[in-house]
């Protein structure tokens, strides 16, 4: 008997997909004070989830431990409509946790991942045929940095995106308890000669180039592969640059509580909106505001914004 035409629909697949480690977030509520309050974590999940609150197809690719926290975290991105058919639930790991404190020079990071789900990530676990169908593939030093493993499936990610097409985004998130300078700098420029978009924050640049010069800093980088460069500046906004032109794009004035995930919002949106069509410029303005009005609550979840609120931001 021949098939229904009408039977089932085709399922959407992700135009983005990031690949990394998701965590169980515990944010000082009041400087001083031993009360935290519970949220949501991890870099390429951030940027996933302020992608899809900009409107893109996205999907999460990690794994989570059999436990209270993993199912949290599979509860969050369905809510916020990020595919979690790629998340593999580890039985024998845990779901990494980590504590942000507020005090004078700013907010400082405790973590709590060592042997984690995602840690124990490795390149059999890729969903290749996703990865090949997709658009942008995110990831972050973060990704290559918790474990050897991770980090050879992150490369084979990038090299297997490549290989169908596919843009790699890479946004530098150093962190140099997980991982020496000298393997970050080596593994990491290994991944840039790779990436057609890099994302790279201010401290993190500098660190892992010497550089402290603007065009210096994304001289080099997009002699090394990528097509964008938008160096991420804080209040100031973003330096963007490719092959033929750059320029600043002014950042977005806002009473700011916590900085938390702010460039992993900036990411998330800068990439939504160039898929969306945007060119870098008009796709960094956008990015600026959002990760702008990330900074008024507290965690790096929550305060994301929805398209509307950015786009009536823009329009005002």
């Amino acid at each position: 008997m021949a098939a229904s035409m009408s039977a089932t629909p085709e399922v959407q697949r992700p135009d983005i997909l990031a690949l990394g480690e998701a965590m169980i977030e515990f944010n000082q509520s009041v400087k001083d004070e031993p009360n935290y309050l519970q949220g949501f974590g991890g870099d390429t999940s951030n940027f996933c989830i302020a992608a899809a609150r900009q409107g893109a197809r996205t999907g999460f690719v990690s794994a989570v431990g059999a436990d209270h926290f993993g199912r949290l975290l599979v509860d969050l991105w369905e809510r916020e409509q990020v595919d979690t058919s790629l998340v593999r639930v580890d039985p024998h790991a845990s779901t990494g946790v980590y504590f942000v404190s507020h005090g004078p020079e700013g907010h400082a990071f405790d973590y709590l991942r060592a042997g984690s789900a995602a840690s124990r990530y490795a390149p059999q676990d890729l969903p290749l045929e996703a990865i090949a169908a997709a658009r942008v593939i995110h990831l972050s030093g973060i990704s290559l940095a918790i474990s050897l493993s991770a980090c050879d499936a992150a490369l084979a990610a990038i090299a297997h995106a490549r290989a169908n097409g596919v843009r790699v985004s890479f946004d530098t998130n150093l962190r140099l308890k997980l991982w020496p300078l000298a393997r970050a700098r080596a593994v990491m420029l290994e991944a840039i000669r790779q990436t057609d978009i890099c994302l790279p924050s201010w401290d993190d640049v500098t660190e892992l180039t010497g550089l402290t010069g603007r065009d210096e800093i994304v001289d080099f980088l997009l002699s090394h592969g990528p097509g964008v460069v938008a160096l991420k500046l804080g209040k100031q906004g973003s330096y963007i640059a490719t092959p033929n032109e750059r320029r600043v794009v002014p950042g977005q004035l806002v009473d700011a509580v916590d900085a938390t995930g702010a460039g992993d919002c900036f990411g998330g949106a800068f990439i939504a909106r160039i898929v969306a069509g945007d060119d870098p410029f008009a796709a960094a303005r956008y990015a600026n505001v959002a990760a702008a009005l990330s900074t008024q609550g507290y965690g790096a979840v929550a305060p994301i914004p929805s398209r509307e609120t950015v786009e009536q931001l823009l329009a005002d």
